[in-house]
Parts: structure tokens; C-alpha cells; sequence
């Protein structure tokens, strides 16, 4: 019934940060063409570039089996599609599930007899088989479960993460038979040395993924609440969770700003699904809400000290270090930096920002941000380390001092120096 291993040829839609290293993956013992319509992207990874930092170049030109395309009709001879393409929210926290609509279209134009479409994308449960299967019927022409088969197996793919590769990572597999489930399981089995698990049905699989976000939201979102909390009590939350830590069961959440295209996201499939159905979430949603918060607080926090130093607020200079979601990584989706940028300006403060990871064309094109590269010493009345890069780990607190006026407020968001060291820190 399905493509034989030594048959398959298997399409992977969408080469951004879940999407290539699979496909790098796969090439190694399938036959792989990878999709995408960011033309740019086709161009670079054709030469042997990847701007996500995920995959070397020696990676990109060992893949002698994976070639790439923006043309569809180079991915009608394939017979197993992974669709990866992002899942992200609109302005309103409501799922935009359109680049998952395009792709399960453009699929459906070349599907054929016995062919498996795979989603990884982030749903809520049921949308893979209430969204993306009409879709797959009404535009092929075809029969679910009886002339295609479709899947869905969860990307856990940590952006920036040198050591959890996605090898290394147990694979949730599913699929809408138990025969397709047993090839899905399979096929990722044939490259994920850490194992599979094979779900029950689809919608556990899409609820396993929503579920592994929230958890770590609302465990941030408790971390943020005490951070607020001893703050105002004149307590160093840091010390108080090296303390809280020596206990062997808890947990080593850390407060900040919650972005990424996964943590700040997910929740808000799930509370979606739920609120369809009947049922309004409270825990998820405060917890989004604190978290979604953090961003102007961090920024009054530091328009405050400012206050207190005699520092004038409005006209003034801050430097903002880190624009991406997360330390040692390019990827700006849903970062939470800009929230405290935004605040600021709001307060009249001069904004400059800087991040020696981050793309500045992405930066200018995301956020219309244009990035600084050689910061001017003595020149700031605040300084905020958003993100735990390791070049800034690596220097000198004297050094970042050194971008100072002779009196200016130094925050160290995510607790990088001694306490001692900086002025504020979360």
C-alpha cells in the first residue's frame, strides 16, 4: 500500500528551523526534495548557507541526497510529504493557522494514490484531521484513508541547542490507521536514534505537543509572579531560587521574557480549542497573561531607577543588548525583546539596539529595527542586557559599564553578574 523504504521519496514543506535539519536527517538514507517558497532561502541553501545557524556548511554539502526547490512540480514525484511550515498567532492571540492551510494546498495539488502527508506544525487537537484533511480531499480529489493517509508527528526541535540534536530526541509518531501509524513510526525510527512513541491517535499526539509548552509557560509565568513579588520586597529572586533549588524536586525555572515561536504561542492553541468547545481557561490564560506582561515591566522597572537617579527619562539613551527570543540563536519569532523596546519609546526614551546573532535585514524586515554594531562608550543613560548571549556572558561588566554615561542604570535581565554588579536585574 505505501511507498516501500527503499522507495520512498519524501518532500519536506518548509526549511526554516524544524524543517531543514529533517530533511538533512532523512537525506541521509531517503531520496529528500526540500520545499520552500522563501526563494531567498532556496538560493542560500543552494549554496550552502543557512542563515538559522542550525545546520553547518559541511552538513549542507554532505546532503548529496536532499535537493531544493521553490517549484512545485519538483515535488510530484515524491509519495511522503512533512509539512513544517510555522504555526504562529495574529494580533489578536488567535491562531493563524494560513501558512498550514497554503501548504496542506499546495500538497493536495500533486497528492497521489497511496501517499502520506506528515504535519509536525503546531495545532490544537483536531485540526490536523478537522483543518488540513478537507483541504487535502476537496483539492486532490481524493479519499482519506482510502487513496492517502496522513500523519501527524509533533516537532520538538530547540532552537540553538548544540547538544539535544533531533536525533537525540524521542519522536511522538501517529497516524490516522494503525497501518499508517506503524509506517509513520517506522519511517522516523529509521533516523531518530533516541526512539519514537507511538500515540494512540493524531489528537493525542497534537495535544502531547500544545501540553509540553503550556507546562513550561505557566512555570515561567510562577517564576515571573515571585520575581515581581520579591522585588517589590527588595529580595534577589536569583538568591532565593539558588536556595529553593538545593531541595532535590524543585523545578529550575528562571523568570524573563517569554517568546519563541513555541512557549509564548502554543498556550494559545490549546486555549482556543478549549474556549470552542464550552470551556474558558483560567490557569492557562493568567499565566499567558503575566508572561505577555513582562515586557512593560521590565521597561518600567528600569524608567523608574532612571527616576530615582536624577537621570531624565524623556530624550534619553538606552541600549537594549539581544533582540532575539533566546540566547546563542538568530531567530526573532515572537520575541518578547520588543515589548521592552516598544515601552520605552513610549516613555520618549531613544532606543538603540544590538545583537551579534541576529540577521539585520530580518531585524529591519521583523521590527524595523535597524541594529548598531559598535555600541559609543559613554553614551547611555540606561543599559539593558536582554539576552544571555554568550558574548555577553564572556565580557567584562566594567566593559558593558563602560557604554554608560557617568551616571546610567544598568539591568541585568537575565541575572548574567552578581547581583552586586548591576543596578537591576529580574
Amino acid at each position: 500500500m505505501f511507498a516501500t523504504p527503499e522507495s520512498a521519496k519524501i518532500a519536506v514543506i518548509g526549511l526554516g528551523y524544524v524543517g531543514l535539519p529533517l530533511a538533512i536527517e532523512f537525506a541521509k538514507r531517503y531520496q529528500v526534495v526540500g520545499f520552500d517558497i522563501n526563494s531567498r532561502r532556496i538560493s542560500d541553501l543552494k549554496r550552502c548557507v543557512d542563515r538559522t545557524l542550525e545546520v553547518s556548511v559541511n552538513e549542507l554539502k554532505q546532503s548529496t541526497s536532499l535537493s531544493y526547490t521553490d517549484n512545485i512540480s519538483d515535488i510530484k514525484e515524491c509519495n511522503v510529504f512533512i509539512i513544517t511550515v510555522p504555526t504562529p498567532i495574529d494580533r489578536h492571540k488567535q491562531p493563524n493557522l494560513d501558512p498550514l492551510i497554503e501548504a496542506s494546498e499546495l500538497v493536495a495539488r500533486v497528492l497521489k494514490e497511496n501517499d502520506v502527508v506528515i504535519y509536525e506544525s503546531t495545532v490544537y487537537p483536531g485540526a490536523t484531521e478537522e483543518v488540513c484533511v478537507p483541504l487535502l480531499e476537496r483539492t486532490s480529489g481524493l479519499r482519506f484513508n482510502e487513496s492517502f493517509f496522513v500523519g501527524y508527528s509533533p516537532e520538538r526541535i530547540n532552537p540553538g541547542d548544540k547538544v539535544r540534536h533531533l536525533t537525540s530526541i524521542v519522536k511522538v509518531t501517529s497516524g490516522s490507521t494503525s497501518a499508517t501509524a506503524e509506517y509513520i513510526d517506522n519511517l522516523y525510527s529509521s533516523i531518530v536514534t533516541a526512539g519514537t512513541y507511538k500515540a494512540p491517535s493524531i489528537r493525542v499526539a497534537e495535544a502531547a505537543k500544545v501540553i509540553e509548552n503550556t507546562q513550561r509557560d505557566l512555570n515561567i509565568a510562577l517564576v515571573n509572579e515571585l520575581a515581581i513579588v520579591f522585588n517589590k520586597m527588595g529580595i534577589d529572586t536569583q538568591a532565593v531560587l539558588e536556595a529553593a533549588e538545593t531541595k532535590w524536586n524543585f523545578l529550575p525555572f528562571r523568570p524573563g521574557l517569554v517568546g519563541g515561536h513555541c512557549i509564548g504561542v502554543d498556550p494559545y492553541y490549546l486555549t482556543h480549542k478549549a474556549e470552542a468547545i464550552g470551556y474558558y481557561p483560567q490557569i492557562i490564560l493568567a499565566g499567558r497573561r503575566l508572561n505577555d506582561g513582562m515586557g512593560e515591566y521590565v521597561a518600567e522597572q528600569l524608567v523608574k531607577k532612571m527616576v530615582k537617579e536624577a537621570i531624565r527619562v524623556n530624550g534619553s539613551k538606552v541600549l537594549v543588548m539581544g533582540l532575539a527570543f533566546k540566547e546563542n540563536c538568530p531567530d526573532l519569532r515572537n520575541t518578547r525583546v520588543i515589548d521592552v523596546i516598544d515601552h520605552l519609546r513610549s516613555y520618549g526614551v531613544e532606543v538603540d539596539v544590538c545583537d551579534p546573532w541576529v540577521d539585520p535585514v530580518d531585524a529591519k524586515s521583523q521590527y524595523g529595527i535597524t541594529l548598531i554594531q559598535s555600541p559609543t562608550k559613554s553614551y547611555y543613560d540606561g543599559i539593558i542586557v536582554a539576552v544571555a548571549h554568550d558574548q555577553y556572558r564572556l565580557q567584562d561588566i566594567a566593559e558593558v559599564r563602560g557604554l554608560g554615561n557617568e551616571t546610567h542604570v544598568l539591568y541585568d535581565l537575565k541575572g548574567i553578574w552578581n547581583s552586586s554588579l548591576s543596578d537591576l536585574r529580574l
